[in-house]
């Protein structure tokens, strides 16, 4: 199954949920297999995959609430903390913390093309292919979603001095 990791992981990310998204890769497959016929050889197909899966979860009931939280994952710990001592645990996983909080409080149209560009590394022509919308529009809302999560680590930044 091509590409199986890189979708549930864009799919964890829109639901928010693991079951959710196990759900929506399970159903992207299926429409996938279904509609084969119509995939034009020469195109990109992981794009094609990820335009199934981003347009299941959209007119899924989980993709008009979107609304549940995402766990922390207990080995997600920045590479930067050397020493293994509790306090520069929990220092990573605050970091972790506000990162995720500043991705989940964007809104969906951009929290998907920044989810992948810097995740799933793909390029921008990919991703407009994937989302089906023109390459400007990406490099806009790309630009939009990361300033909306400097903004959101600033404001926390700011916060936590006050």
């Amino acid at each position: 199954m091509p590409h199986f990791a890189r979708l549930y992981n864009f799919a964890r990310w829109l639901t928010r949920d693991a079951i959710a998204a196990e759900d929506l890769v399970q159903e992207t497959y299926m429409k996938a297999l279904r509609g084969f016929s119509s995939f034009q050889q020469g195109t990109n197909f992981r794009a094609w995959m990820y335009r199934i899966l981003r347009n299941t979860f959209l007119t899924s009931q989980s993709g008009l609430k979107a609304a549940a939280t995402l766990d922390i994952e207990d080995d997600a710990v920045p590479e930067a903390a050397t020493e293994t001592t509790p306090e520069s645990i929990l220092l990573a996983r605050v970091e972790i913390e506000t990162l995720q909080h500043a991705l989940e409080s964007l809104p969906v149209h951009y929290r998907e093309v920044i989810l992948l560009c810097d995740l799933e590394e793909m390029s921008y022509q990919e991703i407009a292919q994937a989302l089906s919308i023109p390459i400007g529009t990406v490099m806009s809302r790309l630009s939009r979603a990361r300033r909306a999560v400097r903004a959101f680590l600033s404001d926390r930044k700011e916060g936590l001095r006050s």
